[in-house]
Order: C-alpha cells, then sequence, then structure tokens
C-alpha cells in the first residue's frame, strides 16, 4: 500500500474518497437513479468548499466541475452508482443466505451500516484509519443518523495485524461473513493483496462471502498521461494515480478457486450495459469501465 500519510478529507486519499461520494450523490439526485447513497451528499456538505458547492450552491456555478461534464463527469456517476448497487445487492443476498456478520475493508465514506436494511442481529465491522472512522460518525451523529446494523469500527492500518484487531471488536470466524473489499485493491501492491486474501480466507467460516471490485492495469501509456494530468489544471480526474499499482494482481475467481471457493466475475461493462447505460465505446477521460470486474466467491 502507497504511504498514505497522515489522513485529511480534503486531500491525497480523502480527496479521492470525496469525489466518488459526490458522484454518488449527483447520481442519486438524477431521474430513475441506479442506486441511491443519501449519505454521500451528507459528506459532501459536512467537507465544505467545492464539494457542498456541488450540492447547495447555485448549479450554474459549479457547471465546469469534472463531476458534472458530459464526456467524464455523467459517465463516472453511472460507473460509481452501478457499483454501488452492486454492493448494496451483495450484502443483501448475503444476508438472505443466514449471513449476520460483514466487514467492510478500508471502509472510508461508505454508510451501509447506516442506510441497507439489516435483518435484526447484524453486526457491521467497518475497518479503516481512525481519523476516517471519526470523521463518518461525528458527521452523521451531528446529521441526526443511526446505524440501522451494530456498527463495529475497527480503527487500524489495513499494514498492521489488522485480523487480530478485527477479533478483539469482537468478530467471530466460527460464523459466516461477507467481507466487502470495495475501492480498495488498486491501492495494493500483488504481495500486499495476496496477504489480504490469505487472511480473509483464514478467517472466513463455511457460507462466507467475499465481494471483491478488481481491475486489470492500465495501459502503460495511458497511465503515464494520467501520472501527467494529475498535476494539469482539471487533473482530479487522474489524481488517484499516484497512488494506484498498475501491476497485474492475483483474479479473485482464480485465488479464492484454487482454495474450494466457488465464484462468479461481472465486468462492469457489462453491468451498466444491463442497467440501460452503456459505458462509453471511447473511454471518457481517464475512466475505463472496461478494465474493472465484480466478484463474487462464496466458501461452501
Amino acid at each position: 500500500m502507497r504511504d498514505q500519510g497522515s489522513w485529511d478529507i480534503k486531500t491525497s486519499v480523502g480527496s479521492t474518497a470525496l469525489f466518488v461520494a459526490a458522484a454518488r450523490g449527483l447520481a442519486a439526485r438524477r431521474p430513475d437513479p441506479i442506486a441511491v447513497d443519501r449519505f454521500a451528499e451528507v459528506f459532501c456538505v459536512a467537507a465544505g468548499d467545492e464539494w457542498a458547492a456541488l450540492f447547495t450552491g447555485d448549479p450554474a456555478a459549479t457547471a465546469e466541475h469534472p463531476l458534472r461534464s458530459a464526456d467524464f463527469g455523467i459517465p463516472f456517476q453511472n460507473f460509481q452508482a452501478a457499483r454501488t448497487r452492486w454492493f448494496d445487492d451483495y450484502c443483501a443476498a448475503a444476508v438472505a443466505t443466514g449471513v449476520r456478520q460483514i466487514v467492510i475493508l478500508a471502509a472510508g465514506l461508505d454508510a451501509r451500516a447506516y442506510r441497507l436494511p439489516w435483518p435484526a442481529g447484524t453486526t457491521v465491522y467497518e475497518l479503516d484509519q481512525p481519523l476516517v472512522l471519526e470523521f463518518k460518525r461525528s458527521v452523521l451523529a451531528a446529521h441526526g443518523d443511526r446505524p440501522v446494523a451494530r456498527r463495529r469500527e475497527v480503527p487500524v492500518d489495513l499494514r498492521t495485524d489488522w485480523p487480530a484487531a478485527l477479533r478483539a471488536a469482537g468478530f467471530d470466524p466460527t460464523a459466516p461473513t461477507a467481507w466487502l473489499v470495495e475501492g480498495l485493491l488498486i491501492y495494493l501492491s500483488p504481495a500486499e493483496q495476496d496477504v489480504l486474501y490469505e487472511r480473509i480466507e483464514s478467517l472466513s467460516a463455511p457460507g462466507s462471502f467475499v465481494g471483491v471490485e478488481q481491475m486489470d492495469p492500465i495501459d502503460p501509456e495511458v497511465y503515464r498521461a494520467m501520472l501527467e494530468a494529475q498535476d494539469q489544471p482539471g487533473g482530479d480526474q487522474a489524481a488517484w494515480a499516484s497512488l494506484i499499482h498498475n501491476e497485474p494482481h492475483s483474479e479473485a475467481v482464480a485465488w479464492f478457486g484454487a482454495r474450494g471457493w466457488s465464484g462468479t466475475a461481472t465486468k462492469l461493462s457489462d453491468l451498466l450495459a444491463s442497467l440501460g447505460h452503456p459505458a462509453p465505446e471511447v473511454p471518457a477521460g481517464f475512466l475505463m469501465p472496461g478494465l474493472v470486474s465484480l466478484v463474487t466467491v462464496a466458501k461452501g
């Protein structure tokens, strides 16, 4: 994992999280939305500045914001809304089998503990840096919101012994679990990803599931252009380029399949098409949904 230093909601990984949250919030305001995460807007308003202006100011004043552009912003909103819906549906399918233990790795601004209709007895464990969890909790408390499920914060750096911290928070490795690995893997080296998978596998009882967002490497020339573009005016689209590991990683279905799990992968571009929002044939800016797959693996 790249060294991310001290976390700040308006810089580095925090800024990327806000960019994604803003896309979810704007997508939720559109007619017949793919997915609705009403808390995404709450986080952006709490962050203030350009993020709040997208929701509380005159739309004309933010017309030039990249998230409002037709060539990048709208497709990116669709991308994030489709991903949100897929993981929401994944959670619903997992609890329908009787799973009552959910673990969200690198939880960031994920508010599923607050907004999904969790069955009684469900516990959601959120793992992330302490300041990330503090920001989320304080913002939603000030907004008057309470979690639907039992929410357990696990303030930990995923580069350390997070399984021990998870167990100390009450996690039961003998009970089936649904794991969410969303928006994380590109920030890990191939070796770090394999360690993450090994830890998940060792903590998963039969009947467990893992939901994964994975991404194929970006073409080297395109990636080089992204690194150059992030320092230019309007380079928000590529701002995450220097944070990621653009290398081949283990494919989730194959990795878990070799250990007895079964799984399926769905291309994000296919999911968008099925939802009536086909991805642009030519990548919009640095948006490449054809490289992203959403994977579910199950331990029998």
